[in-house]
């Protein structure tokens, strides 16, 4: 059986009430939401399509990203 990874998702919520989104573990892959959910929801996408992304281009991607699973903190 294959190893999951779980990426860890650190949320917070602004000043103005918008829910921030971050995964450490993948610089640059932060997004927003005017609610908790949708904030989390965009990050995971945004991590899934970053992944995508770096495949389409043959650009090397950790083995232990292929089989993943997201923790909100």
């Amino acid at each position: 059986m294959a190893k999951v990874t779980q990426l860890k998702i650190e949320l917070e919520q602004e000043e103005d009430g918008q829910w921030i989104g971050e995964i450490p573990a993948l610089p640059s892959v932060m997004a927003s939401g005017q609610t908790k959910a949708t904030a989390l929801a965009a990050v995971q996408a945004l991590a899934l399509r970053t992944i995508a992304d770096r495949l389409e281009h043959q650009e090397t991607v950790p083995e232990e990203l292929l089989n993943l699973s997201f923790i909100a903190s």
